[in-house]
């Protein structure tokens, strides 16, 4: 008689083992390895680029409680992403994690524009994005459009979360981030 290891599953639901990253470029900064709750502790932020160890959902749950009212309320974060989730699986039937990373794909930008001086006169130049800069850029929009949808709107928090998932998994132009990285792409093509 064999003995099995349970599964390690993200907030006792969902297997992070079954999840693909399709862009080979965000491959190292996407983070799966399971565990049961999204919560670190801290243990990464005195490294440099050790945000990259962290799991990809207590980023994205980071990102959603930093400015203004909600800063430092992680359980509270924490609490409307796993709603979040459950909403996400009901509606798609899919794997809310594998939501989460595909809406990150599609709303990280490739291309980005910094400005160059050259004796007092400055232009813009388009440049390639580095890999966790993408990750950061589009975890960053994705937790701006819930935070625009949220206000003035008869829908809950995790509801907000759910569609905006969805919509940047799906790479509909109804998504903030999604439009935002189209923006963002187009002014380092006419800056190139």
């Amino acid at each position: 008689m064999s003995l099995e290891a349970p599964k390690i599953l993200l907030f006792g639901k969902w297997d992070s083992n079954e999840v693909e990253v399709k862009d080979p470029g965000l491959q190292q900064y996407i983070n799966l390895k399971p565990i049961y709750i999204p919560h670190a502790e801290g243990r990464h932020q005195h490294h440099r680029f050790h945000k990259a160890h962290v799991h990809i959902v207590e980023r994205f749950i980071n990102k959603l409680m930093q400015p203004g009212r909600n800063a430092g309320k992680k359980l509270r974060a924490m609490r409307f992403v796993e709603q979040a989730f459950e909403l996400i699986h009901i509606k798609t039937g899919r794997n809310p994690i594998q939501v989460l990373v595909d809406a990150i794909e599609n709303s990280a930008p490739r291309e980005e524009t910094t400005r160059i001086s050259y004796g007092g006169i400055m232009s813009h130049t388009a440049v390639d994005s580095a890999p966790q800069r993408r990750v950061d850029v589009a975890l960053r929009l994705l937790a701006e459009a819930c935070r625009r949808q949220s206000f003035n709107n008869v829908l809950q928090f995790p509801e907000v979360i759910a569609e905006q998932l969805i919509l940047a998994a799906n790479g509909d132009n109804r998504s903030y981030a999604v439009n935002k990285k189209h923006e963002v792409e187009r002014i380092a093509l006419s800056a190139r």
